[in-house]
């Protein structure tokens, strides 16, 4: 079966840098400072990349984040929720532009 994501491609994401090292080195060092401890714990930062990945449907992300959160000490209660809050963020801010076909509706009523 050919489909578009590829398990073999997530470990593979830093040959990205063939196109351009510079950038790729620049990328790989943000993000890995991003996932160190800081305000937020390391294992705070996967849970928070775990909803995100959801959100923007990432399979190579959830993946890389579920395997991460475990990693950091999360338990599936933990990421189950967390994958909640993504989800409750993600529909109420498509429920809140509701708003705007409402308005459109009373211009066009009118």
């Amino acid at each position: 079966m050919d489909h578009y994501y590829h398990k073999a491609h997530l470990p593979r994401f830093g040959e990205i840098a063939a196109g351009n090292q510079e950038l790729a080195d620049t990328f790989f060092a943000y993000y890995n400072k991003v996932f160190e401890d800081g305000a937020l714990t390391a294992r705070e930062k996967a849970l928070i990349a775990l909803a995100v990945a959801h959100v923007v449907q990432c399979p190579y992300c959830i993946d890389a984040y579920t395997t991460e959160a475990l990693e950091k000490g999360s338990d599936l209660e933990q990421m189950t929720e967390a994958v909640h809050v993504a989800c409750a963020i993600r529909g109420g801010a498509s429920l809140v532009h509701g708003i705007q076909m409402l308005d459109q509706v009373k211009r066009l009523a009118m």
